[in-house]
């Protein structure tokens, strides 16, 4: 009899769940499996953490709305992923790594221009980390590894070596990507390109990002728009369900 009693309110406490676990995936079915790619959403790229390599409009306001937009993403079915960057101490794009230079001068390095950057996003600095919460990630993928080249997108670094981005993607079944994070002009474009190389369909969500310079930002959407890239103001799911 006790049995009983247990039995029948089991099933009544799960008649009460199963409506909240539906409701947590909004349909989930229309969307199918899209992956969601959140570019260095990392303490040095903003100025809520007062970074070493902060991007104008990082605030505390940004980083809560692209949380915000990536947990209502992972509602509705969407997968997400991350890149990070994650440089060692003697990293090549670290001005203070050759003598006599300062940030933000443009030298040679192996026969391609490279940037000098301030040291940012070193290995296990509290501002390498990913702000958002790791939990809503199916995996967060390094980059920027290899002292010897720098590497904005988290498909690959300046010197060709592939990270294992695209194989995580193919492997979940993933063929379409929304893309955002920082910065536009820099790491969300170099992602962005190679994705749609490595033969995904590519949404940028342009409020969801922010860039370094107005100039080279609008260039960068122009360039990614002109490379077969969707290019939307604001994160729509209807919109990005029908592309």
């Amino acid at each position: 009899m006790k049995s009983r009693r247990f039995l029948w309110l089991f099933l009544g406490l799960l008649a009460l769940l199963l409506p909240s676990f539906a409701g947590a995936c909004v349909d989930c079915a229309a969307f199918g499996k899209i992956g969601v790619i959140v570019v260095d959403m990392q303490g040095d790229f903003t100025t809520l953490k007062k970074g070493s390599l902060a991007v104008k409009g990082t605030d505390e306001a940004f980083v809560q709305k692209v949380e915000k937009a990536t947990v209502d993403l992972a509602k509705h079915g969407f997968v997400i992923f991350g890149t990070q960057d994650w440089h060692p101490a003697d990293h090549v794009s670290f001005y203070i790594n050759h003598d006599g230079k300062k940030p933000f001068e443009m030298i040679q390095v192996n026969g391609k221009p490279q940037v000098l950057w301030p040291p940012h996003c070193i290995q296990g600095t509290e501002n390498a980390r990913v702000l958002l919460n790791n939990n809503l990630f199916l995996a967060i993928v390094k980059k920027g590894q290899d002292t010897r080249f720098d590497s904005y997108s988290g498909f690959q670094d300046d010197g060709g070596a592939k990270t294992e981005m695209a194989k995580i993607l193919k492997r979940n079944g993933i063929q379409k990507v929304v893309v955002y994070g920082i910065a536009t002009d820099y790491c969300v474009k170099a992602t962005a390109l190679d994705a749609k190389k490595a033969g995904f369909k590519v949404i940028v969500v342009e409020d969801l990002c922010k860039g370094v310079a107005p100039g080279s930002t609008q260039k960068a959407l122009e360039e990614m728009t002109a490379a077969g890239i969707t290019v939307i103001k604001t994160l729509d799911l209807k919109k990005i369900r029908d592309l």
